[in-house]
């Protein structure tokens, strides 16, 4: 009796599906967890993810309820589908988590971020810096003889956009909030 011939992936002929169900394309998810605003919750969250390998890119914390005590952890993570799925599920299984949103998943949201960056540099420069950082709606809330510090708000790639534009007009030290995200609508 011979073998059959069949492509992997192919379903033609077939009634069952050949195909991979998974994915090796990382992407980048933003979740929101809602928790119990107690000693110990953010480690155990933060050690889930170094515990298995996993990176955050970015982490927000706050209290959203004084009298519920609770508070909200915004994680920016990249990762397979799989993994970002496993993510999602061992985070729902913590104790104090009372709710895990994938908010990339779940509809349009708003990302945005706060970032302070100084800038030093003279003549030319500092006047560039100036141009830019009001193109950008920065603002100057520091200023000396030989440098600025600007603070800017908006979308991840606009702080990135802007960072780049300044490191050659002396940029030394930025200092980045990290992504604070809701879901858009109702």
């Amino acid at each position: 009796m011979s073998a059959l011939k069949i492509k992997k992936g192919s379903t033609k002929h077939s009634a069952y599906n050949l195909r991979p169900t998974f994915s090796d394309t990382t992407e980048r998810h933003t979740l929101a967890v809602l928790v119990d605003n107690e000693p110990g919750v953010l480690a155990r969250v933060i050690g889930l993810f170094s515990g298995r390998g996993y990176n955050i890119e970015s982490l927000t914390v706050a209290e959203v309820d004084h009298t519920g005590h609770t508070s909200r952890i915004t994680i920016v993570t990249t990762g397979t589908p799989q993994v970002i799925e496993q993510i999602k599920a061992q985070l729902g299984r913590i104790v104090p988590v009372h709710a895990v949103h994938d908010l990339t998943v779940e509809g349009p949201a708003v990302e945005r971020e706060l970032a302070l960056f100084k800038v030093e540099g003279e003549g030319e420069k500092r006047v560039e810096a100036l141009r830019l950082a009001d193109i950008f709606r920065a603002n100057a809330v520091d200023s000396t003889l030989n440098s600025f510090v600007f603070e800017i708000t908006g979308a991840p790639e606009k702080i990135d956009a802007f960072a780049e534009l300044m490191r050659p007009l002396g940029l030394v030290e930025i200092a980045r909030t990290g992504v604070a995200a809701l879901p858009r609508g109702v």
